[in-house]
């Protein structure tokens, strides 16, 4: 196995062509739910001839499959040094410390490479970063780095701003860190996108941003919020979040989960090349802020983390979803939308959930997703039941 390129001197970001990633969490997929490998690898070659090059991955996206996409649609088609790839220990990954060597190496095989670029401690936060300091995980990461299978060592986070100045201060050699920054979010006080980096700056770490447009919210903008950023000037709904989240200082990387081609197109133009906000449009996505803050919808992001864990299988974005169509845009469809997506597919009904709180542990949003499937339960079901 070859090992990494030296990283002597090197910054983590030194060799990055560009600010956009393309995040492998929200691939296209065909009518079985399996990943649609010609649009995807259609995707890849675009993304690449347009000069970008980082990748990101884990083994929890799409249940198992985004790493052995990669392995087809980028890893065994293109030349090792076109490419960044980022790969992440996940929660669920390992139980103990001796497991943590033999997944990585795992890892390595499914994405079909020799080494990753980047290596995250993945979602870090109160509920599991025990876990990590307990099986010594991070100690594993820079070994593997050491060992020549990871060239750079940083985490993913969802909690405060105190606890994330808590691990950076107990692992000050990580050379990164993935955060959650959007508009929305950024005064917002769960996520609390400005205090926290606020603390990777004052801990001198370079930024990754995921969930830019948070999980597509900023993208399905209502009316009067769509009326607002045009006033202010060109572009969509996208751009504007994707220009917010660029333009921070110490911002070395924005992800977009990219699911079709006119994904890439639109993103790719968005930074070819890259315009920060004028004071009247950031005026603007303050103002679209106030709007969405008023709707009363759920802020979840459909990462999806909470359904794997599910004993019910419980498609808990989609009903949320349902719910969120219903209460912002008056979505008559939404009863029929929230039928689909149980019928037929061997997931719960919202009324089904027996309370195990592992959703509730699995959400980076912190959200009481037990109480608002009763809300979605008594929203739809009891229509039906009327019916």
């Amino acid at each position: 196995m070859a090992a990494a390129p030296t990283t002597t001197h090197v910054a983590p970001f030194e060799d990055a062509r560009g600010k956009l990633g393309f995040g492998c969490m929200r691939l296209p997929k065909l009518e079985d739910g399996t990943i649609d490998m010609a649009t995807f690898t259609q995707m890849v070659d675009a993304f690449l001839d347009a000069g970008l090059n980082y990748f990101d991955t884990a083994r929890p996206y799409h249940s198992g499959g985004s790493e052995p996409a990669l392995a087809q649609a980028l890893t065994s088609r293109h030349d090792r040094s076109e490419f960044l790839l980022a790969d992440k220990l996940s929660p669920n990954g390992f139980e103990h410390r001796e497991d943590i060597r033999p997944l990585i190496e795992d890892q390595l095989r499914a994405c079909g490479v020799d080494y990753f670029d980047f290596y995250l401690m993945h979602s870090q936060g109160m509920g599991n970063y025990e876990k990590y300091q307990r099986e010594h995980a991070y100690e594993e990461a820079f070994a593997a780095r050491d060992a020549g299978l990871v060239r750079h060592v940083g985490f993913s986070f969802h909690s405060n701003a105190a606890f994330l100045d808590r691990i950076l201060t107990d692992h000050p050699n990580v050379e990164f860190v993935q955060l959650q920054v959007n508009y929305l979010d950024w005064e917002n006080g769960v996520i609390q996108s400005r205090e926290c980096c606020e603390v990777a700056a004052a801990h001198g770490k370079p930024v990754i941003v995921m969930e830019p447009v948070k999980g597509g919210r900023l993208v399905n903008l209502p009316d009067e919020a769509r009326e607002v950023l045009a006033a202010a000037g060109p572009g969509s709904p996208a751009s504007y979040a994707l220009r917010f989240a660029a333009g921070l200082p110490g911002v070395e990387m924005v992800l977009s989960g990219m699911g079709t081609p006119e994904m890439i197109a639109e993103n790719v133009a968005t930074f070819s090349p890259l315009v920060p906000l004028s004071p009247a449009e950031r005026d603007a996505v303050a103002r679209v802020t106030q709007i969405l803050r008023g709707q009363n919808t759920i802020e979840c992001t459909a990462c999806r983390y909470c359904v794997d864990g599910c004993p019910k299988k419980i498609n808990i974005p989609d009903v949320f979803s349902c719910l969120n169509a219903k209460r912002a845009y008056g979505e008559s469809s939404a009863e029929f939308y929230y039928k689909s997506v149980h019928t037929g597919h061997g997931h719960g009904l919202a009324s089904e959930c027996i309370g195990c709180g592992a959703c509730e542990r699995a959400c980076p949003q912190h959200l009481p997703i037990r109480e608002l499937l009763r809300e979605v339960a008594a929203e739809f079901e009891t229509e039906q039941q009327d019916a």
